[in-house]
């Protein structure tokens, strides 16, 4: 094996390992807790998803994790320099471990899935009839929480055959077992309008998100083939400053590599919510600068009626 030129190789070898790290428990931030709602079953990680090579994140093979490790090993026994103590101390740390489950591409019944608003989901897919079809966590979820909202949502889709299958505080592995569990049979939409991923935040790591938005467009490619994809970009969230907007700008400058203008449109509308500042403009979100209000929603269904109205033709 070639190495690369000695600090280059330890550069990408610790990041790729930092990477590796066990993720925190499933009901810590931007997990699956409970959300005071009580006693629920325990949620059993499922198998893992198809995940589109745009956004999939490269793996190596057990061989090639052993040649690596090897070379690595092999160039630090070799080394004369000062510097031969500290690469030995750290040595562990730069050794290529093998990459962890990504369970934001799997198929698991998250419990926001678990009851009576997926099986209400499943009755509905059902019956069809339905033109658009959108999915995703609470932000999609509360277009119809309260009045006002609900006047955004009758004034820009009031005419269209929809059904929100979005749910509050769900993940992409939760949208994956829905589709997979119902509520993808039984119809065929024109468009979906699908923005998912700020709930996987506080648990996964940009790319493992973006394998996860992945894996929630092929499913639906494969569900509703003839649908077309408005795949939004996750808006942002906190404040200027906070990393999660970082974290979030990286997800959404990868699943953008999705849009292929045939049957997946990429659209990012973040920056209509926000001043020159980056602060979400005022009464658009709540103050937890995550939801939308109505004036948000307004915002949102004014930024997508045109490109909706072009993929359902």
């Amino acid at each position: 094996m070639r190495l690369l030129h000695a600090p280059v190789a330890l550069l990408a070898l610790t990041a790729y390992t930092l990477a590796q790290v066990p993720a925190p428990p499933a009901n810590g931030p931007g997990g699956q807790g409970r959300g005071g709602r009580g006693p629920v079953a325990p949620v059993v990680i499922g198998p893992s998803a198809p995940v589109p090579p745009e956004v999939a994140i490269p793996r190596p093979t057990p061989e090639e994790l052993s040649q690596v490790n090897n070379a690595l090993a092999q160039w630090i026994a070799a080394d004369n320099s000062p510097n031969k103590p500290v690469l030995q101390k750290f040595q562990s740390l730069m050794m290529l471990q093998p990459p962890r489950l990504n369970v934001a591409a799997t198929y698991t019944q998250t419990q926001q899935r678990m009851g009576p608003r997926h099986l209400g989901f499943v009755e509905t897919a059902s019956k069809g009839n339905i033109d658009l079809l959108l999915d995703g966590d609470s932000i999609t979820d509360w277009w119809v929480q309260g009045d006002d909202n609900k006047a955004m949502f009758d004034k820009y889709f009031g005419n269209i055959k929809t059904a929100n299958f979005a749910i509050a505080g769900d993940t992409t592995q939760g949208v994956l077992w829905g589709l997979k569990n119902g509520e993808g049979q039984g119809f065929q939409p024109k468009a979906v309008m699908l923005m998912i991923g700020t709930n996987n935040t506080g648990t996964f790591t940009a790319p493992e998100i973006a394998e996860g938005v992945g894996a929630v467009v092929l499913e639906m490619r494969k569900d509703f083939p003839n649908a077309k994809i408005l795949l939004l970009a996750i808006f942002p969230r906190s404040t200027p400053g906070d990393p999660v907007r970082d974290k979030i700008a990286e997800v959404n400058r990868i699943i953008s590599k999705l849009d292929d203008q045939r049957h997946v449109f990429y659209m990012d509308i973040g920056a209509r919510f926000l001043d020159e500042k980056g602060v979400f403009l005022p009464d658009s979100f709540r103050g937890d600068n995550l939801h939308p209000q109505a004036k948000g929603y307004d915002i949102w269904g004014a930024a997508v009626k045109d490109k909706l109205a072009e993929l359902m033709k």
